[in-house]
């Protein structure tokens, strides 16, 4: 999908004094050492992995997992979560807030992003993706029945695959809503039997001090000054994941009473936190 959602109002600038950018500094080295570094070691291991195993991947997912929580311990962000892990074959779908929520989604639970084909032409982005393992998928009608066969072969590797069905990011405030088109591959007679859905609410709590979509990373925000306030902030928020029970997609009629379902799920578990009262 091309279109972003787009916030009312606009984003404060980034305003960081020099106690700010010692901040940047002291994160953004180790935090870039943490993840090119273990960009490396994957690549490296992955030289061995690929021949001898193919699509399973019996080690490298552990070298990305390690990546992302040493992250946040770098960013002196806290990450808890709740909910237990899907077991079962299947997919995860998740709200979309921030480049965060990688790091986040695969912290807790060692999955493999879907993705649309243009990321994998992204300078450095791309390059992560591929290395990690990111499903790249073309929203053409016509490459469903390929799609359907690469999701097969994925699952059947054992991979838990993870969507964000909104198909945009958002200010962390919202859940838009899922694109049942998203919905549609796991429909597929090959998939729909044993096929499995875990819904996960990603919650973002601002610093004190901050604006409640702090985190939030949306539209045409360039990434840049956001990974920079982010590294720069004096106060870190938290951040949380509920992971819901899963379901079997052959319990629904088709792939928008799935979608609505997933979206509602999804919803409710940040509605508690955007109806609590503001800390004075």
């Amino acid at each position: 999908m091309n279109a972003t959602w787009e916030s009312d109002e606009p984003a404060a600038p980034l305003k960081l004094g020099p106690s700010g950018w010692l901040r940047v500094i002291l994160r953004g080295l180790p935090l870039a050492l943490l993840v090119f570094g273990g960009l490396l070691v994957l690549l490296l291991v992955r030289i061995v992995e690929r021949p001898l195993f193919g699509l399973r991947r019996p080690m490298t997912p552990y070298i990305t997992q390690f990546v992302c929580r040493n992250a946040f311990r770098i960013l002196g962000i806290p990450f808890s979560s709740s909910g237990e892990l899907m077991k079962a074959q299947g997919a995860v779908v998740a709200n979309h807030s921030s480049w965060l929520d990688i790091f986040a989604l695969n912290a807790r639970k060692r999955v493999y992003f879907v993705s649309k084909s243009e990321v994998a032409n992204w300078p450095g982005i791309g390059w992560l993706a591929r290395a990690t393992g990111t499903v790249f998928i073309d929203r053409d009608p016509r490459q469903a029945k390929e799609q359907t066969r690469m999701f097969q072969d994925r699952l059947h590797a054992g991979h838990k695959l993870l969507f964000f069905p909104e198909g945009t990011s958002t200010d962390g405030l919202r859940v838009l809503p899922f694109k049942p088109t998203l919905f549609a591959a796991f429909f597929a007679d090959e998939l729909r039997a044993d096929m499995h859905i875990q819904p996960v609410t990603v919650i973002y709590h601002a610093p004190e001090g901050e604006e409640a979509r702090f985190y939030g990373w949306w539209g045409d925000m360039d990434f840049g000054p956001h990974l920079l306030k982010t590294l720069g902030a004096r106060r870190q928020g938290r951040v949380e994941l509920i992971y819901h029970p899963p379901v079997r997609v052959a319990h629904y009629a088709g792939r928008k009473q799935l979608a609505a379902d997933m979206e509602k799920t999804v919803r409710a578990g940040l509605e508690p936190v955007l109806s609590a009262p503001e800390k004075p």
